[in-house]
């Protein structure tokens, strides 16, 4: 299995919300800060520009998407920007009753006419590809696969347009389509992507990661993935950390302790099934690097994590 698919097969999107905006003339609105989600948004007619904190702003064109991932404020605009206002008390404001938000006078020229959409994630999983992901993605029109983009979006805003039967499990799985397809384009188009992304694309890194998670209870070594990279092991070891942050063993511990979680959470595996599925000889040595990694054993952290799921249920 390669990388990508690994982390998104155990990807739970726990919600999603689309939106319309319509606007004339010259505007500009400032967006706060956000955690756990992503913001995805196509421009269906005219330009516009985005900047985020600290970078200088990005225009986009008629049919481009963009991707926000980091959290951060940021702010759109027409091209040239109007005064900058607050955003949520703008869309209050402006919002009409089908949902759509439509600012500014027709007379005032060409609209400017952007979907956008918003995928909140929970669990770890999410938390780990946040982290790793860039900051700003931006893809534009003449970039291959984004006609696939434009109609997963489209049905996308027709599933959260109305309640229908199926809502939920359709929602999240084509959330989770338009984020592959995204980052599809993405890796496609951009000749260095950064970090994880990058390993991905990297052809030596990339096939060690692929083995790796294709094979994640195999006792892996330095040694054995730089081989599989084609590289020796000083200079595998040098690239690797250069393209994700971290050293090939601290990055294996921590995916096997990112699918130990998950497992824990969302399956009734014994520990030491699971402990075999993610390379450990022993439910003794896994339980040992699993409190090291979380403060918790596997039994507790299983306990707790019920605990508090059933408190959440009684809580609504």
């Amino acid at each position: 299995m390669d990388p990508l698919s690994d982390v998104l097969s155990m990807l739970q999107v726990s919600s999603t919300l689309s939106s319309r905006f319509e606007a004339h003339g010259r505007w500009a609105f400032r967006f706060p800060a956000y955690h756990s989600h992503i913001k995805l948004g196509s421009v269906l007619a005219g330009r516009l520009q985005l900047q985020l904190k600290g970078v200088p702003p990005v225009q986009l064109d008629q049919g481009d998407f963009y991707l926000l991932t980091n959290g951060q404020p940021f702010s759109s605009a027409s091209v040239p920007p109007g005064p900058e206002q607050e955003a949520a008390l703008a869309y209050r404001d402006h919002r009409g009753p089908d949902g759509v938000v439509r600012y500014g006078d027709p007379k005032a020229g060409a609209a400017v006419m952007l979907a956008s959409g918003r995928f909140a994630f929970k669990g770890e999983v999410g938390e780990l590809l946040l982290r790793h992901l860039p900051p700003f993605i931006h893809l534009r029109t003449a970039d291959p696969g984004t006609k696939p983009l434009a109609g997963l979006l489209e049905l996308l805003r027709w599933e959260t347009g109305a309640a229908r039967p199926g809502a939920t499990i359709a929602q999240a799985n084509l959330a989770a389509l338009v984020l592959v397809q995204a980052l599809r384009v993405y890796l496609q188009t951009t000749p260095q992507p950064q970090g994880w992304l990058g390993a991905m694309g990297d052809v030596r890194i990339g096939a060690a990661l692929s083995v790796l998670h294709g094979d994640l209870a195999a006792p892996w070594t330095v040694e054995r993935l730089a081989t599989a990279a084609g590289m020796s092991r000083t200079a595998f070891a040098v690239r690797f950390k250069q393209l994700t942050g971290s050293t090939p063993l601290d990055y294996l511990v921590r995916w096997r302790m990112t699918v130990a979680r998950h497992a824990l959470r969302h399956g009734d595996d014994s520990v030491a099934c699971i402990a075999e599925r993610v390379g450990y000889q022993s439910d003794t040595a896994f339980s040992a690097a699993f409190k090291r990694a979380t403060g918790h054993s596997p039994g507790r952290f299983r306990s707790n994590d019920t605990t508090d799921g059933v408190r959440r249920l009684r809580s609504h």
